[in-house]
């Protein structure tokens, strides 16, 4: 499998197979949502779409970047959205990395994103898949972010063989730059449980597959098939 690990601004042509990776903090709440019992995660290209989606269906719940605001029902947090039940319902999802690098790339033929807590369930996908070539969107500090950078990597390894290690790729990730921005309160809206949250390996037994619905990106959840060698996407 030929692997790229690109940022956003280099995203000059659409891949056919891309994994979006934001692990501090969009792809980890992604997931919790999902767990925490959301049908759908809609991307939102604004937060001026964000906030009109939520007024034409006052029952989704709007998560952005940031301070709480008015009209979003909380913030881009794992520790905080982990409290909340989230049962049927759709999330709109608007942040400055993660929701921006999967549109980025949404013509592609298949679009997965993740972050550390759903690592092996996209490894596995890419495995199943059988891939020619993979582009890794590094969503973080223009493709410089070395948590999304190590994730990415630990992904593409594990997609290509068993038995990687992590330790190295979450060591990366735990003394990054968001990480210390996150622990340091520099960030708004954070819990202090978010850091330890977003670097909890496999936390999630399902991928997170992103697709056009609509004139909607939309993401869901795709749990772990148990026959390993069957294609469940497309």
């Amino acid at each position: 499998m030929d692997t790229r690990f690109l940022g956003i601004p280099d995203l000059v042509e659409t891949p056919a197979v891309a994994v979006v990776v934001d692990v501090m903090r969009a792809f980890t709440v992604a997931a919790w949502a999902f767990a925490r019992g959301a049908e759908k995660i809609v991307l939102a290209e604004s937060l001026d779409e964000a906030l009109a989606l939520k007024a034409r269906h006052p029952d989704w719940v709007a998560i952005k970047d940031g301070p709480p605001a008015p009209g979003f029902d909380t913030v881009n947090s794992p520790g905080l959205l982990r409290s909340i039940d989230l049962g049927g319902r759709t999330v709109v999802h608007k942040t400055t990395a993660g929701t921006v690098g999967a549109l980025a790339v949404k013509e592609a033929s298949l679009v997965l994103c993740a972050g550390f807590v759903v690592a092996e369930a996209t490894a596995r996908l890419l495995r199943t898949r059988r891939s020619d070539s993979v582009t890794f969107v590094v969503t973080g500090e223009d493709g410089r972010a070395d948590e999304d950078l190590a994730c990415a990597q630990y992904i593409a390894r594990r997609a290509a063989e068993d038995g990687t290690d992590a330790a190295e790729f979450l060591r990366r990730a735990a003394s990054s730059r968001a990480a210390a921005e996150l622990a340091e309160g520099v960030r708004q809206g954070v819990h202090p449980d978010d850091v330890a949250l977003c670097l909890e390996l496999d936390r999630f037994p399902f991928a997170m597959v992103a697709t056009a619905e609509a004139s909607l990106m939309v993401l869901r959840p795709h749990p772990l098939s148990s026959q390993p060698d069957e294609d469940p996407v497309r």
